[in-house]
């Protein structure tokens, strides 16, 4: 029997929750577990009720804004999937104090295949000041990275000039 690993277990339920996502670039979902539960789930869109790329088009690319840039012209942008997932706990089940965070992504272009799901650095400041323990992500090539997020926080402290960007 071929049993996939926690990690991979997980992860693959990340992005089959991206696969929910309006976007019309990238799918990118969040699955956070505690205790080895599975306490929320969330993908990149608009806000609940909000018009979404499906319906509207893509700012982006109406705008010629590359990926990763303008998160004020994307509908989807403003919501990540991490950010997404964190505001289901909350909504729903609690504090995810302790919990690890699942990310995985894809591009809409099926010849592209899977997107690095690194967390941007938004959506890092929320899962350090929501008490988010591990985040655990799919590479573009299949592989899985994890980061304790103590050691973000560890590095932060421990970078001389203190500038913001060092803590990601």
């Amino acid at each position: 029997m071929n049993r996939p690993s926690k990690d991979d277990y997980y992860l693959n339920l990340a992005l089959e929750t991206s696969k929910r996502s309006p976007c019309l670039r990238r799918h990118f979902g969040a699955i956070i577990v505690k205790d080895d539960a599975i306490i929320s789930t969330g993908y990149n869109g608009p806000a609940r009720g909000a018009p979404n790329c499906f319906d509207y088009g893509c700012l982006k690319d109406k705008n010629k804004i590359n990926a990763g840039k303008g998160y004020d012209y994307c509908r989807a942008g403003p919501l990540h999937a991490e950010v997404n997932s964190i505001i289901n706990a909350a909504r729903k089940n609690g504090g995810v104090l302790g919990a690890t965070i699942y990310i995985a992504g894809e591009y809409t272009e099926k010849s592209k295949g899977l997107s690095n799901a690194h967390p941007c650095i938004i959506c890092k400041k929320e899962i350090v000041g929501v008490g988010i323990e591990r985040v655990v992500i799919r590479l573009a090539d299949g592989g899985i990275e994890s980061f304790s997020v103590k050691d973000w926080v560890e590095e932060a402290w421990n970078t001389e000039d203190k500038d913001i960007k060092s803590f990601y």
